[in-house]
């Protein structure tokens, strides 16, 4: 990602940046992480290799098949992994601050007061024995060294933000129904004022108008407190309707991001062709679904190459061989694909070669 413009960081939040910041770093930039988990004495690669940026304001969305790395990836940016996680390589820079190079005392500084996350399963998450209010004023208190009255206070009135009635604020999660618990975990997400929420699956088993009312609330929060969000789902209608940006995760991996639109209507990397195809679309007359054979690779031993390729219906006998290059196009997307030669980018740019090997997939 390119350094800030003076246009850029006349737009950032103004709230106060952390002592080590470089007020002219972009928000957030991670690259070539690899997170590993010990299984036995061997190593599973659940993330190897992701690189990506997000903006001032921005909204991102990690997609992918089950297991792909998407709440690992997250995790890992936050430091929450279980105890056989651990981060075998790169960087996760938040203001130009290396966050995994702190210690767990140190990222106490960055965990909820720079960065947050809405967590998976919102009745899991919170504690069935404290009182909702409570829950969300523990880390004002503690975080921010608030007063208790003052901490109660701020939790009411960001539990009033996303929608929970202030009479409701001494429930206990079990007497909230499902959208409202999520509400209370984005509550909880935003209680130290968080420059970027990472939500994982923030819609997962809520009926569709619930599900309709969560993304709205995300869309009006970002708009209004400032904050840039990171989505992770493995619905692609929640992307499309909330996000600026896509990436695409398979096996551990990026294969392609882009623009929401571009990935969205002209996917070029084949696994996304096949992802966006597995979607319902009213647009089109397409009589069944796409779908993707076989299973994904185990990442205990996964396979050399494109670790797509023994799936993929475009496989050549160098993607079993050599892990595909980066390529970048001018309109924004980056795909890892032998589909597209480096070579051919700087002479035949993004639109010309998505006219020619884009059509050539279609026909086959």
């Amino acid at each position: 990602m390119l350094p800030l413009s003076p246009a850029d960081i006349r737009g950032r939040r103004q709230w106060p940046l952390p002592k080590l910041a470089d007020p002219n770093a972009p928000l957030l930039e991670v690259r070539d992480l690899k997170t590993h988990f010990r299984l036995g004495r061997a190593w599973v690669r659940a993330v190897d290799g992701v690189s990506f940026g997000l903006a001032d304001g921005e909204a991102l969305g990690i997609a992918g098949e089950s297991a792909c790395g998407k709440t690992t990836t997250a995790l890992s940016m936050v430091q929450l992994l279980p105890g056989n996680g651990k981060i075998r390589g790169g960087s996760v820079e938040l203001f130009g601050i290396d966050l995994v190079q702190k210690s767990e005392r140190a990222m106490q500084r960055y965990r909820w007061r720079e960065i947050s996350m809405v967590f998976q399963g919102a009745m899991n998450a919170l504690n069935p024995v404290i009182r909702v209010r409570d829950q969300i004023a523990e880390p004002i208190q503690y975080r921010l060294d608030q007063p208790e009255g003052a901490a109660r206070q701020r939790a009411i009135d960001l539990l009033d933000m996303v929608g929970i009635p202030r009479k409701r604020a001494d429930a206990y999660p079990h007497e909230l129904s499902g959208g409202m618990r999520q509400r209370a975990m984005i509550a909880m997400a935003l209680a130290c004022d968080p420059a970027i929420v990472i939500g994982d699956e923030p819609t997962t088993a809520l009926d569709v108008m619930v599900q309709a009312q969560i993304l709205d609330l995300l869309e009006r929060l970002r708009r209004d407190l400032g904050l840039s969000l990171i989505l992770i789902t493995h619905d692609l209608s929640v992307l499309a309707e909330t996000c600026d940006r896509v990436l695409v995760m398979y096996a551990g991996r990026v294969a392609e991001e882009g623009p929401v639109r571009r990935i969205f209507t002209a996917p070029r990397h084949p696994y996304t062709r096949k992802l966006v195809g597995s979607f319902p679309n009213l647009h089109t007359d397409r009589r069944s679904l796409a779908v993707i054979q076989g299973q994904p690779p185990d990442l205990l031993t996964p396979p050399p190459g494109c670790r797509f390729a023994p799936r993929c219906d475009f496989a050549m006998p160098v993607c079993t061989e050599v892990v595909p290059p980066e390529v970048r196009f001018s309109d924004g997307v980056r795909v890892a694909c032998h589909l597209f030669p480096t070579s051919d980018i700087a002479t035949v740019g993004g639109s010309t070669l998505e006219g020619s090997t884009l059509g050539d997939m279609t026909q086959r």
